[in-house]
């Protein structure tokens, strides 16, 4: 790999011409979104679309001046950031006048005549384009303190130490013969459940999108389809009567249930993914028919916002349950292919889809059975949707009612029976 000197002395002189254009209008970009935020009133703060540009020029030259230790532009770099120093320290006393964000921007646009010079493009515009966000958003991401509770913060501060700690401290080596998987399988398909439901839970709580009334229901089904069946089955009890407008919430949660487990089936295998994607397809636009239908069958009155309550599902305890449960049904899985052959995995299948089917299906995904065709992984898959679809069909009258409930309870039994014929084609296909 050349290094920064070696570089800028292999362009051509049509390429460095392009290169130093780029930085210019880059730093033209970043002036223009400086001035409109902080020179509208004051005129005399430092930088702008006409310094920035300069400023770039400038450390692009020092830079090429000396590219070997970049002395020149070091110095350069020193003597912008003293005059900085002193226009600070007598700054007038106005809003923002000796806020970082001023010397940072200059020293910004000084930085990206080199980093032009020697990165590749999308660096330097990368590093333009959040410069610009970072400025032009002021106000909105001052305003996230008093939107975003203290909670969010440790969550998100969670989410980062089970993917940049937890993770790459995994080891990779399986440590049983009782599963092949390894625990840096285990911990990654935490980190990859985890991710998608921390990632669908904020759009449901801080994404508003107007007038998108099944919005809820269908970021459910990604999130956790069981419980948004319960929680719309209870809401149908509450109404004392059928709602459509509920029951096309309950299915459209299953119908994205199925784009949930081909994203998840993806991640880890492609072969499988490619394998299932004609039978979760139908099933998903099966699905989505059958609550368009009850969608439209709804009244005026029955046209409120759905809205489905979550709790913040990236919590430590919570990854570390699912990954017990994952490592336990992967044991399982394989002594009961050991033991009982393909038939086994198959009455595994359909025994741990009346529950949570994202360990079995990510055990499956991973490479957790060994010896057993794609046709029949397939159809486990199938066969542990389908029987997931039954049990929501029971939570739907459970806490539902018969009387309201029946309509979705019916449709998710007919979704279950597609699955299951669609399993059968896998097997004696």
């Amino acid at each position: 790999m050349l290094n920064a000197p070696a570089m800028i002395s292999a362009l051509s002189p049509l390429e460095l011409a392009g290169r130093l254009a780029l930085a210019v209008a880059l730093a033209v970009f970043i002036g223009l979104a400086f001035e409109e935020v902080y020179k509208r009133e004051e005129r005399s703060r430092p930088g702008g679309i006409r310094t920035f540009p300069l400023l770039a020029v400038s450390g692009a030259m020092l830079y090429l001046i000396e590219p070997q230790y970049a002395l020149a532009f070091v110095v350069g770099l020193f003597a912008l950031a003293l005059w900085l120093h002193a226009y600070l320290r007598r700054a007038p006393p106005l809003p923002d006048a000796t806020t970082l964000m001023i010397p940072a921007s200059n020293m910004l646009a000084y930085l990206l005549g080199p980093i032009a010079l020697t990165q590749a493009p999308w660096v330097a515009v990368a590093a333009s384009v959040t410069a610009v966000l970072l400025l032009s958003t002021r106000e909105r991401l001052h305003r996230l303190i008093q939107i975003v509770p203290q909670d969010e913060l440790l969550t998100a501060g969670e989410f980062l130490v089970l993917v940049g700690v937890i993770l790459p401290l995994v080891p990779s080596e399986p440590v049983t013969t009782a599963t092949p998987l390894t625990p840096f399988h285990v911990w990654l398909a935490v980190v990859a459940i985890c991710t998608l439901s921390y990632v669908t839970y904020l759009l449901q709580r801080y994404v508003a999108v107007r007038h998108a009334t099944l919005l809820p229901a269908i970021l459910g089904g990604l999130y956790s389809s069981t419980a948004t069946t319960i929680v719309l089955s209870k809401r149908q009890h509450e109404a004392g009567a059928a709602r459509p407008d509920l029951s096309a919430g309950i299915v459209a949660a299953t119908a994205i249930m199925y784009v949930r487990l081909g994203v998840v089936i993806a991640l880890f295998s492609g072969r499988l993914a490619v394998a299932l994607a004609p039978a979760l397809g139908i099933l998903f636009l099966f699905g989505v028919a059958m609550a368009a239908h009850e969608w439209r069958r709804r009244k005026d009155r029955d046209s409120a916002e759905l809205t489905v309550p979550t709790t913040n599902p990236l919590q430590v305890p919570t990854a570390v349950v699912f990954a017990a449960i994952l490592v336990i049904i992967s044991v399982a899985t394989a002594w009961t292919r050991q033991t009982f052959g393909q038939a086994g995995i198959l009455v595994l299948a359909a025994v741990v889809g009346v529950a949570d089917i994202d360990p079995f299906v990510v055990n499956i995904a991973q490479g957790g059975v060994t010896g057993v065709s794609v046709a029949t992984l397939s159809a486990a898959i199938l066969i542990a949707a389908s029987s997931n679809d039954i049990a929501k069909a029971v939570y739907a009258v459970g806490f539902g009612g018969w009387k309201s409930s029946r309509r979705p309870a019916v449709m998710l039994l007919v979704l279950a029976l597609s699955g299951y014929a669609a399993a059968a084609i896998y097997l004696l296909g």
